[in-house]
């Protein structure tokens, strides 16, 4: 195969692959460096490098999974509150050997729609790396990740897109 067809094959088979198909193994530490490595080459306007990405793996991301479950918690009435969506929380985080924040920094040279494409761009990158390496990963946006402050330090010219899970397959 050339490069073109390979990279046509990597493309077509990319796709969101949920925690719970993640055999729970540990991700090579070098995979994980080429998969953050590669959303850096997105492109972006007046090289911003707008992604800020943090890793999460062992007890942070156990915090992290503890940290979402109650800001969920703490954002639902009695009435509203669902035990199974609060274990959903936990276990999707657990389940995944690597969760990577997805933050976008707005330098306020571009507009925001311009950071927020290249930051987007950048998770691809990191979604075709997955694919190449048979690394199961998606980009999961739910409304928690707003009110994230112990797990991330987000700045005011800052903003959380989502969490990136990523688990070896079967």
């Amino acid at each position: 195969m050339n490069q073109a067809e390979i990279l046509k094959d990597i493309i077509e088979k990319r796709k969101s692959i949920f925690p719970k198909d993640y055999t729970g193994e540990k991700i090579p530490e070098d995979i994980i460096e080429s998969v953050l490595n590669s959303g850096t080459f997105a492109p972006n306007h007046k090289r911003t490098k707008p992604w800020r990405f943090k890793l999460f793996q062992g007890t942070e991301k156990e915090k992290l999974a503890s940290e979402m479950q109650e800001i969920y918690k703490s954002m639902q009435s009695e009435q509203q509150f669902l035990e199974k969506k609060y274990n959903d929380i936990g276990f999707k985080i657990n389940k995944a050997d690597a969760v990577i924040s997805i933050v976008v920094n707005f330098s306020g040279m571009v507009p925001e729609w311009e950071e927020i494409a290249a930051v987007s761009m950048a998770v691809q990158n990191m979604y075709l790396t997955c694919t190449a390496n048979e690394i199961g990963c998606y980009w999961s946006s739910p409304k928690i990740v707003n009110n994230l402050k112990e797990s991330l330090t987000i700045e005011e010219n800052q903003q959380c897109l989502g969490l990136f899970y990523m688990g070896k397959l079967d």
